[in-house]
């Protein structure tokens, strides 16, 4: 189990508290922007993925980050100096995040209100040092103990939100990952199926439900 991991713990401890002696001292709040940082990673990667994909099957693939939107990648800003990524994500790459889907789709107008309020670029820079550190000890520990049923994205959030949890500031209660497997191999979602989580908190039924798709038609080789 990911949450069994001490590294991880402890980066998530070093996270919480770079937000906390940073200036974001409310815990809503810092689980927010960290979101944002790891959605910023997270497109990037799904991307890169996808464009890899495309070439390999020979189907056609459109970018999210094509032409002048390359410079809006996590992989492209997080080499540039603190102060010129605290600018350049202010004024491109949010504003990009916010718009992602279009004008008129339910995810921009969710966004509307968004902001980015990481307040400097020290706690900027040392934030996505980080998450880097955080996807990089995860994927260790997955190749290491085996965990093929994983979201690397909601495992980290799951965790985080343990955290408000544990502190007491505002608790949430995840379903442990094991007994998420079982259900959905219980029953056995299938491509074009409407899965529903009435009681959805951190969404790891609909992660596992998507997985269980996902794994059924590779096995399948579809």
């Amino acid at each position: 189990m990911l949450q069994n991991n001490p590294q991880l713990k402890s980066l998530i401890d070093k996270l919480w508290n770079k937000f906390w002696s940073g200036g974001i001292s409310n815990p809503l709040t810092a689980i927010e922007q960290i979101t944002y940082l790891i959605f910023m990673k997270r497109i990037d990667e799904l991307d890169t993925k996808r464009k890899a994909d495309a070439e390999w099957t020979g189907e056609p693939f459109t970018s999210l980050f094509e032409g002048d939107k390359e410079t809006l990648r996590w992989s492209y800003f997080k080499e540039l100096k603190a102060e010129e990524m605290l600018m350049h994500i202010q004024q491109n790459v949010f504003p990009f995040l916010k718009a992602l889907n279009g004008e008129n789709s339910h995810f921009t107008q969710h966004m509307k209100n968004a902001v980015f309020i990481i307040p400097s670029a020290s706690l900027l820079i040392e934030s996505i040092n980080i998450i880097e550190e955080l996807f990089r000890e995860i994927e260790k520990d997955a190749l290491e103990q085996g965990h093929s049923f994983q979201d690397i994205q909601g495992d980290v959030y799951e965790m985080l939100l343990g955290e408000i949890a544990t502190a007491g500031k505002n608790g949430q209660f995840r379903t442990p990952r094991h007994i998420i497997k079982l259900l959905a191999e219980l029953v056995t979602p299938k491509l074009g199926d409407k899965v529903g989580d009435p009681a959805c908190g951190t969404g790891g039924f609909l992660l596992g439900a998507y997985q269980y798709v996902v794994s059924s038609m590779d096995t399948e080789g579809k």
